[in-house]
């Protein structure tokens, strides 16, 4: 019996958590396969995470799908592979891990970022990436490395981001794609290296660590019999690049659909807001932050500003209470208190506090980038209660997308949320409100593997086109426009502007919370 190839696996490699999602060739999902990934954090601010073992547990999420559909192996067409951005993966000659991988969450790089972005260089570097430095970005961490660590680099002969690792794991083949090269050394109008970036950055003589650029859309190599071993794939399967995890979650969440103005946010623990734009009509705030991300589609871009942390800033808030209410009785669950969450809104004031989302440790990084920065809560007084903090989180979350979406032009003409919190009709309504535009939810449950499959099946001619491909994949996902509440309108365009004054005003003294103590 013949066995038809029509699934697509995409691979979406966090960084706690790596999964393998299997699709037919319209866009349905078929089932999912995941494993728990681990990186390590050190007082220095190092955050790591092993080469081997992420290899291993990416294995182990494919295999993970066998036992879940029937003749898997045996249907799959192709494979798509995306993961955690930034962050350095060095590999040697022989294609062995050099160290572990310093991840985007790694903050040692923070004295040379200082240092470059001072420079009258960084304007120029800005202008070709039209992506702030910052300690997540393989560029600040080579950097970094070459400065303090050269050794390091002595050993290295590729640097790779993850999917990059997963990808030369697959295939053999070393190789990053057009949108992290890009925002890292180069220019998104090309879509290749810069020399001017690479030196900016101190690294022409470090320029042969960079592989080669391969667009998975039109590009695939096959897997490695051992690569097949490991993964219980067929050698030969072709295998497709994808770009960072970032645009694939937005481009299957319905960042690009053919129209001009939506935008995309991804609310989860970190926040990222997106638009997608022609590369000619890209706006570059004059604070040097954000990122500007090639999408899978000829001259169309992502701009992008990040939020060191969202939801986080819930997750405090329900722990705090949690905490309380367990010295006085039982423990309550997160889920017992995230359900109280809509009620608790409805007993608030709207407005009546500001609440600024810096929880991280890390700081901020969007719309302007301060390891310094921490969160605040500013208004209160005797009458107000709990209700009123969590609304205040959320309306800060709020807040916190619009200063993102002020930073890349004007506000997008229609929200399209993923994330966990697309599940609250509570937070939905804040966003509409405080960006003045209607909020569609995409119901694509794992839109990051969903958006490299969408590269894998372009690639292997499944679709002519990528606009044909989103057409059957994402658009039909979107949910109903939900319009914004003219009150909250009213309401929050006062509050943006009272939350804009007061982080202004309390840069200067962030300082003073992240010194150690004498």
């Amino acid at each position: 019996m013949t066995v038809t190839k029509d699934i697509i696996v995409g691979i979406d490699a966090g960084t706690s958590v790596i999964k393998a999602v299997a699709f037919d060739r319209k866009g349905v999902q078929l089932n999912a396969s995941s494993v728990r990934n681990k990186y390590t954090m050190g007082a220095d601010g190092a955050a790591t995470q092993s080469l081997s073992q992420t290899w291993d547990d990416c294995a182990a999420a494919l295999r993970g799908l066998t036992d879940k559909i029937e003749n898997f192996t045996e249907r799959v067409g192709a494979v798509g592979v995306t993961a955690q951005g930034d962050g350095t993966w060095l590999i040697d000659a022989e294609g062995k891990p050099v160290c572990d991988a310093w991840l985007w969450l790694d903050a040692r790089a923070a004295p040379t970022v200082a240092e470059l972005s001072a420079k009258d260089t960084d304007q120029a570097r800005f202008a070709a990436t039209g992506t702030g430095l910052n300690t997540c970005q393989q560029g600040a961490q080579l950097a970094h490395m070459d400065r303090h660590h050269p050794e390091i680099l002595d050993k290295a002969a590729t640097a790779l981001h993850c999917k990059d690792w997963l990808y030369f794991n697959l295939t053999g083949v070393r190789a990053t794609d057009p949108s992290e090269a890009s925002f890292t050394f180069g220019d998104f109008r090309t879509r290749d290296f810069s020399d001017s970036v690479i030196e900016a950055l101190g690294l022409t003589h470090r320029r042969h660590l960079l592989p080669q650029i391969i667009d998975g859309t039109t590009i695939t190599h096959p897997l490695t019999g051992e690569a097949a071993a490991a993964t219980g794939l067929l050698e030969g399967t072709p295998i497709s690049l994808g770009y960072v995890d970032m645009v694939m979650t937005a481009l299957g969440a319905g960042v690009h659909t053919g129209e001009t103005g939506p935008a995309c946010s991804t609310v989860g623990s970190t926040g990222v807001h997106m638009r997608s734009v022609d590369k000619a009509d890209v706006h570059l705030n004059d604070n040097r932050t954000g990122y500007v991300i090639c999408l899978p589609v000829p001259d169309r871009v992502t701009q992008v500003q990040t939020n060191m942390a969202a939801t986080l800033n819930l997750d405090w808030a329900l722990q705090v209470a949690e905490d309380l209410i367990a010295e006085m009785g039982d423990r309550p669950t997160h889920a017992e208190l995230v359900a109280k969450i809509d009620g608790w809104m409805q007993k608030s004031e709207i407005g009546a506090l500001v609440y600024h989302p810096y929880i991280s440790e890390s700081g901020e990084r969007g719309p302007f980038v301060d390891a310094n920065a921490r969160a605040s809560l500013i208004g209160l007084n005797t009458n107000h209660r709990f209700a009123d903090i969590v609304r205040a989180v959320i309306e800060g979350l709020g807040m916190a997308a619009r200063d993102c979406y002020s930073a890349m032009g004007e506000m997008p003409t229609e929200l399209r949320l993923t994330g966990g919190a697309a599940r609250s009709a509570a937070l939905r309504a804040v966003l509409a409100g405080a960006l003045n535009t209607s909020v569609r939810v995409s119901n694509r449950d794992e839109a990051g593997a969903a958006g490299c499959a969408m590269m894998a099946a372009v690639a292997i001619g499944a679709y002519d086109t990528m606009e044909d491909c989103i057409a059957e994949w994402t658009t039909p996902l979107l949910g109903v426009a939900e319009q914004p509440d003219p009150k909250l309108v009213q309401a929050y365009d006062t509050l943006f502007e009272t939350y804009r004054q007061t982080r202004v005003a309390l840069a200067p003294v962030w300082g003073r919370f992240t010194q150690p103590a004498q």
